[in-house]
């Protein structure tokens, strides 16, 4: 990232057209950290703060060919392993594993210390949101991450699924009365191990359904310069809302034609 602009950031000097504080250089991990830290809880508190991470084209796709990756750009991946390292829980569908190949999170040099004065571990967990548990149980995300991956899932689950799940070294979490996942006892339960810096990187539909249960608290979006066309996926699917819900914009950034834009739900 070359030129990273906040417009709306209380803490940075508004800098639309490039003339501001940033402009010109490459924004350092800490910085970026700083523009997207969690809200501070009050004394005692430890209320769930769940964040969305998601991309799109100019004409609305959330992927092309099944993936992000082609209309994504470094930047967008330097600030995607910084909303990584602050997190205590990456929240991931099952299609999403099996599409994009979901690996453990990895500790990163650079954000060690941050963690550990927040009282993290090295790297977030990964909680994979499944119904039937039809995962692959041998893949690393669940035989060799540095922190224990979570399978949230409902009541119902297969049993044998779930036992398989529990051999790879995985933690089964019940957050639901049947067979799917209820969205917000997912949040409470995450809350309940302690996760309360929660990140979403969908799919569209896990997205959907957090949008849908009310339970998103703030969306980093990545409009992508890019048309695809075609029949591709928004960034949330499912269920529409009775009322469309307002979000609050926190702050812009921009490189190269891409906007990261951070939304918030209104406070009070």
């Amino acid at each position: 990232m070359r030129r990273l602009f906040p417009v709306t950031d209380e803490t940075t000097p508004s800098a639309s057209g490039g003339s501001g504080s940033g402009a010109g250089r490459e924004w350092s991990l800490a910085e970026l950290a700083a523009a997207y830290a969690y809200p501070d809880a009050g004394p005692g508190e430890a209320t769930p703060w769940l964040r969305g991470n998601m991309v799109s084209t100019l004409d609305g796709a959330a992927q092309h060919e099944g993936r992000s990756q082609p209309i994504s750009c470094a930047a967008d991946m330097r600030i995607f392993g910084t909303l990584r390292a602050l997190a205590d829980v990456v929240v991931v569908g099952a299609e999403t594993v099996r599409q994009e190949g979901y690996r453990p999170a990895r500790a990163r040099a650079e954000f060690a210390g941050a963690r550990a004065a927040a009282g993290q571990g090295p790297a977030p967990a990964i909680a994979v949101i499944s119904a039937s548990l039809d995962l692959d149980f041998s893949l690393p995300l669940f035989t060799s991450p540095l922190v224990p991956t979570l399978v949230l899932t409902g009541a119902a689950a297969p049993a044998d699924r779930v036992a398989e799940a529990e051999r790879s070294g995985a933690r089964v979490v019940v957050a639901g009365d049947g067979a799917g996942v209820d969205p917000a006892r997912a949040v409470a339960a995450l809350a309940g191990l302690g996760h309360t810096r929660l990140l979403t990187e969908g799919g569209p539909r896990l997205l959907g359904q957090f949008v849908a249960a009310g339970v998103l608290d703030e969306l980093c979006l990545t409009i992508s310069p890019m048309l695809t066309a075609g029949d591709a996926q928004r960034i949330a699917g499912g269920p529409a809302v009775a009322v469309p819900r307002r979000f609050e914009l926190a702050s812009l950034l921009e490189e190269d034609g891409f906007l990261f834009g951070r939304y918030r739900r209104p406070r009070g």
